[in-house]
């Protein structure tokens, strides 16, 4: 112990009255940190298998089956410690563990998005130019485009056919399929480009896949390249080009999470954003056992678009389904929101140490300081917002500190550099107390981010302490 006698009257009341924040790694035992290593494996494995909406969302619910969750049955009378989940059109998920006390009292409800900028398909995608076979893309979400070049890239999602029958495609993950890729201008000959802006430097138009590049032998035939591809995915799926017209196709980096830094202690992958929230606020309600309060998970779509549309929180389907569960109880679905608690758990933006000018850092989240508690997000004067109320903001941190919760507070950069929005503000309009928790980000919204896993265990650890609230 640290001698207090020789400190002076200054050091020891700075001790007491001055915060002092220090690196998780400094704080957490040995085995805590063992726990946080081990955690992100499973962490990594689910980022792999749902890389997009859809597969994540079918990953979530196989966890969930295996750890006891049923489909939800609008029939079935509920009790304590019964664990359900019901699915939003395959892109959205609501697992629920009811608890001991009544409905009335409140639901704890954690809302994470599993969307992430990608590139789309458009609807009539395939062409052929120069004896190349491309597919044209709409860009998803909000992305430096110039990242998206000459990088491997797999496709995911699904095709529906003329007779209604749909078909799963993902190619590019396994490791003898092939891939696909954005290219780009040699240095060489990019005189021109290189004139443009950076936001400019590859323009959304430009943003094309590269599928193929060997003609259908056939002398008559006209577009042998791009006939030669749709063969292949006519053998492949059974499908025509029209079909393209109903299908959801997205271009996702091929890369899988790895391991980053000498000391392994970091993650990198695509798709962090939000999934590393998604991933620790669903662990969390799968080890919820006969909680005190009603505990909720819902993992949602189109968060990087604006959360509109019907698989998006500015929709009505959460606020549905909790008065479905209302109602079979008693009660209306507005008492049971306005007495409700939410962590929206999504990512901030962590200081990168090359670019720390749009950070101020007395407010700014750092890797390995914990999880982040952000108060409000917005842009300029906290535009697109939902500001957390002083009383709110003093329950989560007492609930922090009494559950042994690493956290630190960030904003989402300087006063007018920017900025950014998540899923609270809709959960606010509903009346319910809500406030964003979640993960510091490097790189974010590029093809590769990075997380702390000391900072992911806490977040996991934060939305477990969340759940056994009285």
């Amino acid at each position: 112990m640290e001698n207090t006698i020789s400190k002076t009257a200054g050091e020891l009341l700075a001790e007491q009255l001055l915060e002092n924040p220090k690196n998780a790694g400094e704080l957490m035992s040995d085995e805590e940190i063992a726990a946080a290593d081990s955690f992100c494996e499973g962490y990594k494995q689910f980022l792999n298998k749902g890389k997009t909406e859809r597969e994540a969302c079918t990953e979530a619910v196989r966890l969930a089956e295996e750890a006891g969750f049923v489909p939800y049955d609008p029939q079935r009378e509920y009790s304590a410690g019964d664990k359900l989940y019901k699915v939003n059109r395959d892109k959205s998920l609501i697992l629920t563990v009811i608890g001991q006390k009544p409905l009335s009292e409140g639901i704890l409800l954690a809302a994470a998005h599993i969307d992430s900028p990608r590139l789309d398909l458009k609807q009539h995608p395939l062409y052929e130019d120069g004896e190349l076979a491309l597919f044209k893309t709409h860009y998803y979400g909000g992305i430096k485009k110039y990242q998206w070049t000459a990088v491997p890239m797999s496709l995911h999602g699904v095709i529906v056919r003329a007779d209604g029958s749909k078909v799963s495609v993902n190619i590019g993950e396994d490791e003898g399929d092939p891939v696909f890729c954005v290219t780009d201008l040699l240095i060489h000959l990019a005189g021109e480009q290189m004139k443009r802006t950076l936001a400019n430097g590859i323009k959304g138009e430009e943003l094309n896949l590269l599928i193929g590049s060997r003609p259908f032998k056939d002398d008559k035939a006209s577009k042998k390249v791009k006939l030669n591809i749709m063969s292949i995915l006519n053998k492949k799926y059974g499908i025509t080009e029209h079909d393209l017209v109903s299908a959801e196709l997205e271009a996702v980096p091929a890369f899988k999470a790895r391991d980053l830094g000498f000391d392994r202690s970091m993650v990198g992958s695509y798709g962090q954003d939000d999934r590393v929230c998604a991933y620790t606020a669903l662990m969390a309600v799968l080890g919820c056992d006969r909680p005190s309060r009603t505990c909720m998970t819902v993992l949602t779509d189109k968060e990087e678009t604006g959360s509109d549309g019907n698989t998006g929180l500015n929709s009505s389907y959460l606020k549905y389904f909790i008065e479905d569960l209302a109602q079979a109880q008693g009660f209306t679905g507005r008492q049971v929101i306005s007495a409700s608690m939410c962590l929206s758990a999504d990512v901030n933006a962590a200081v990168d140490p090359t670019f720390p000018d749009v950070t101020e850092k007395r407010n700014a989240s750092k890797l390995n300081y914990g999880v982040v508690v952000t108060k409000f997000t917005g842009s300029r004067g906290k535009s697109g917002t939902s500001d957390a109320s002083a009383e709110f903001v003093g329950r989560i941190r007492r609930m922090m500190d009494n559950g042994g919760v690493i956290w630190q507070t960030g904003e989402l950069g300087k006063v007018d550099a920017g900025g950014g929005g998540t899923v609270a503000l809709y959960i606010a309009n509903l009346d319910m107390d809500v406030i964003d928790v979640g993960v510091p980000v490097l790189s974010m919204h590029a093809p590769f981010e990075v997380t702390s896993k000391l900072d992911t265990y806490m977040a996991y650890k934060a939305f477990s302490v969340f759940f056994e609230t009285e």
